[in-house]
């Protein structure tokens, strides 16, 4: 009795799974590559920000810029570009914050929209190959002429269901991988206002 096999399902599905393979393959490397960014984006020193506040609240600027470089995080970063405005107007310094958090967001976001494009367009280039293998199937039943019979229309309809079912698994994996990452950068964001407002309230602390 003949059974299915992963490769011979792949080798069936006709020249529309290198497409497939490529966007799945580069949707795993981009995956992989920014839940390690995101894991190093999310590393949190509890004692940051009372250190921050002890060398503000002491006048020392520049331990305070040191203290910032060292900590190689988004939210260092922010706080850093804010301890550089210190003395100017507090909403040039929110701006630049804000600014800086921009930038920061779109680094963290790096390849998403590989990934959500993968998620919509690799279904329909399955449906793509599902179209023109029905279509090849077709063609070969008219060919058959009086010798048709249901086992070359079958064949070919099984060949060509296979790209739709390539199609949904890489789409469907890139979906979830997208959403995930998301959900991580907007835990990432909400602790960038968080520490950005706790600073702001520190510079508008009576002296």
């Amino acid at each position: 009795m003949n059974t299915l096999s992963f490769w011979s399902l792949v080798m069936d599905g006709g020249y529309i799974m290198i497409p497939l393979a490529v966007l799945l393959i580069v949707s795993i490397y981009i995956f992989i590559e920014r839940c390690f960014a995101l894991m190093r984006a999310s590393r949190n020193d509890e004692t940051f920000m009372k250190r921050i506040r002890d060398y503000i609240m002491e006048g020392d600027i520049e331990n305070a810029v040191n203290l910032c470089k060292r900590t190689d995080t988004p939210y260092a970063r922010l706080i850093l570009k804010g301890v550089n405005r210190i003395g100017r107007p507090m909403n040039d310094v929110l701006v630049a914050i804000e600014n800086t958090g921009n930038i920061e967001v779109t680094n963290l976001t790096k390849g998403f929209t590989w990934l959500s494009t993968t998620a919509a367009g690799a279904p329909m280039l399955g449906f793509l190959g599902t179209v023109t293998g029905m279509i090849e199937a077709f063609f070969a039943l008219a060919n058959a002429g009086t010798s048709a019979n249901i086992t070359v229309l079958s064949s070919g309809i099984y060949q060509a269901l296979v790209t739709t079912v390539a199609g949904l698994v890489v789409g469907i994996a890139a979906l979830f991988a997208y959403n995930f990452l998301v959900s991580r950068v907007n835990r990432i964001m909400n602790s960038l206002e968080a520490k950005t407002m706790e600073f702001m309230d520190l510079l508008n602390e009576p002296s």
